[in-house]
């Protein structure tokens, strides 16, 4: 068989068919970026490679995914970091005119090369440790123009870097300063305004929204989905964070690709999730950083079969996290995953997530050459270890 590149004397996880798929004495073959051959080296055809990269018994896994970022605003939030920590609650900053709205500030303010240039930190963070595909959502700009900026430097870090990147809209994410206390008249525009040019420009992948108390009603969110779906886009939702307001049988309603958060969901949002195929897109550095109570519901998510995915949620007020490594580890620890669970989570389950398990998430014949080779002894380093990078080597199409 002729091909590009050759990986052996690997141990391989590939991530198909719903469990994790150890391959101890493996191979993995790339032409012109896609997989050719994934398998055990016995039986495996001839191999005619322009490279061949010995591995030296070590593991490779699809790349990882990080299925739900804020990598793109402008400024930081420490200074409500300060006052959660005096007792000050997340509604509560909110309310006084902080949370998201103080980051849209900010984020207006910035030009598309500054939003692209304090963003590179981050993702080049996330990339040392093995993320090949990362969603990058806006939701700071909250006007027609600066979501569109938004959007453009979230493509800008996707040609700089060799990564692949999915980008959501979340224009429903807060109500601007100059549309207080008229949310309907703000998700008018967005529906007639945002949704319809920005899709027409290309500039999105998904369209999503925050569901909650302090963001919009299930029935504004009816909206906005009943207007991606007019442009043909999938949607997501930010669900049951703090309240559960049903969002995610709302979203389940329009088989979304995931509902995100899902602290306060119930058995009939289980239920209507696990029959759209909606994944549960779990983000264990909110709930640390905001110091949260109420788990979500692990055992009945597994139990109903809805697959579970594992994201940083990175982003300036509640998760300003940008290792997907230490993300695992707060799902084992704090969510009580187990490994298979929490290796899926970043890579098969978050591809699917993104609508892209056609592409990438396993190693499986035809699909993106995305890999990561790693200096570990057992899988289960990648979420044992805190502070600790095992990535050897990082793959990307192949190269």
């Amino acid at each position: 068989m002729h091909c590009d590149t050759v990986w052996t004397e690997a141990r391989l996880l590939t991530m198909a068919g719903g469990d994790v798929g150890v391959v101890e004495d493996g191979v993995v073959a790339a032409t012109d970026g896609r997989i050719t051959y994934v398998g055990p080296r016995d039986g495996a055809p001839g191999f005619q490679a322009r490279e061949t990269v010995a591995c030296g018994g070590r593991w490779i896994t699809p790349g990882l995914i990080d299925c739900h970022t804020h990598l793109i605003h402008g400024g930081d939030r420490a200074h409500e970091f300060e006052l959660r920590l005096a007792g000050a609650s997340y509604e509560e900053i909110a309310r006084a005119g902080g949370g998201i709205v103080s980051t849209v500030k900010a984020t207006r303010a910035a030009s598309e090369a500054q939003l692209v240039a304090s963003a590179l930190p981050r993702l080049d963070a996330l990339m040392a440790e093995g993320v090949t595909t990362v969603e990058i959502k806006s939701g700071y700009g909250l006007s027609l123009e600066a979501e569109g900026r938004m959007l453009r430097a979230a493509g800008q870090l996707g040609r700089i870097r060799p990564v692949r990147v999915a980008r959501t809209f979340l224009g429903a994410h807060a109500l601007p300063p100059e549309h207080a206390g008229d949310a309907d008249g703000y998700i008018t525009r967005v529906v007639e305004e945002m949704i319809p040019t920005l899709a027409a420009e290309g500039l999105m992948d998904a369209v999503d929204a925050f569901c909650e108390g302090i963001g919009f009603t299930p029935s504004q969110v009816r909206r906005v989905f009943e207007a991606a779906t007019a442009v043909g886009l999938p949607v997501k939702l930010h669900a049951e964070q703090l309240s559960n307001l049903h969002g995610a049988e709302l979203a389940a309603g329009f088989k979304a690709l995931s509902a995100d958060h899902l602290e306060h969901l119930d058995a009939a949002g289980i239920a209507a999730m696990a029959r759209a195929g909606t994944v549960a897109t779990l983000l264990p550095g909110a709930y640390y950083f905001v110091r949260e109570t109420v788990l979500p519901p692990v055992e009945g998510l597994r139990a109903a079969g809805v697959p579970m995915a594992i994201a940083t949620d990175c982003n300036p007020g509640t998760s300003p996290l940008t290792s997907i490594l230490l993300t695992l580890n707060m799902a084992a620890t704090l969510f009580r995953m187990t490994v298979s669970e929490c290796l899926l989570g970043v890579t098969a389950h978050a591809a699917q997530a993104l609508g892209l398990g056609h592409e990438t998430g396993t190693l499986e014949v035809g699909k993106s050459c995305d890999l990561a080779i790693w200096d570990v002894e057992r899988p289960a380093e990648l979420v044992y270890r805190m502070g600790f990078n095992p990535l050897y080597r990082r793959v990307w199409r192949g190269k």
